[in-house]
C-alpha cells in the first residue's frame, strides 16, 4: 500500500502546482488606465461602469498645475484642472479603442466652452494619453471623428499628455449611485442626454 500512497501522492502534488500558477497568473493580470474629460464627471461613470471589463471609475482632477486641489478649488478656477473620469480596466477584456467608442459617444465634440449646460474650462473635453499607443489610438479616433463624424463644425476635443490625476472627495465617486433621483434630474435639466441623442442617435451613450 505504502508505494501506491506514495504515487497518489506525488499526481496529487503535481495537479497542484500545474493549477497554482494559472491562478496566480490571473489575480496578477495588469491593469491599464485610461483618463477622459467630458465635462460633468457624475455623469462620464456610468457609460463606463457598464462595460465588461472595466474595474473600476473614479472622478477626479488633471490637466492642472495644483497638487490635490479640492473641488471648491477647482471650481473657483485658476488651477488649470479638468473635471475627468479615470477608467480603471482589464484589456485583455475591454480595449483603448471601445473606450474611446464610449467617450465619443458621451460627449459633444464640438462644443468649445464646456459641456451641455456646464460651462467653463474646467467642463472643457480632452482625452488625456498615457503613453504612445494610446495617443496614437486617440489621434485616429479623432481623425476619423473628423471626416465621418455626424457634424461638420469644428471638433475642439482636445488630446494632451497625461501628467497626474487627483481623486474628488468621496462624495462625488459614483454619485449616480448614491442619489439617483438628483443626478437623473441635473442630467435632465443639462440637456445631456437630448443633444447625445441629436448627435448620435441611436448610438448615443454607448
Amino acid at each position: 500500500m505504502k508505494p501506491l500512497t506514495a504515487t497518489l501522492a506525488c499526481l496529487l502534488a503535481t495537479l497542484l502546482l500545474a493549477i497554482a500558477p494559472t491562478a496566480d497568473a490571473d489575480e496578477e493580470r495588469p491593469l491599464a488606465r485610461a483618463t477622459f474629460a467630458g465635462g460633468c464627471f457624475w455623469c462620464m461613470e456610468p457609460p463606463y461602469d457598464r462595460l465588461d471589463g472595466v474595474v473600476e471609475t473614479i472622478s477626479g482632477f488633471s490637466g492642472g498645475h495644483v497638487s490635490s486641489p479640492s473641488y471648491q478649488e477647482v471650481v473657483r478656477g485658476g488651477t488649470g484642472h479638468l473635471e475627468v473620469v479615470q477608467v480603471v480596466y482589464d484589456p485583455e477584456v475591454v480595449d483603448y479603442e471601445r473606450l474611446l467608442e464610449v467617450f465619443w459617444r458621451n460627449i459633444d465634440p464640438y462644443q468649445a466652452d464646456g459641456q451641455f449646460c456646464d460651462r467653463g474650462d474646467i467642463y472643457r473635453s480632452a482625452i488625456f494619453v498615457h503613453d504612445d499607443e494610446q495617443a496614437r489610438l486617440a489621434r485616429d479616433s479623432l481623425a476619423e471623428l473628423a471626416a465621418y463624424g455626424p457634424e461638420d463644425g469644428p471638433i475642439d476635443t482636445r488630446i494632451l499628455p497625461f501628467e497626474a490625476f487627483y481623486p474628488a472627495e468621496e462624495y462625488h465617486q459614483g454619485y449616480y449611485l448614491k442619489n439617483p433621483v438628483r443626478y437623473r434630474y441635473y442630467r435632465w435639466r443639462c440637456g445631456r442626454d437630448q443633444r447625445l441623442e441629436a448627435l448620435w442617435g441611436d448610438q448615443a451613450g454607448g
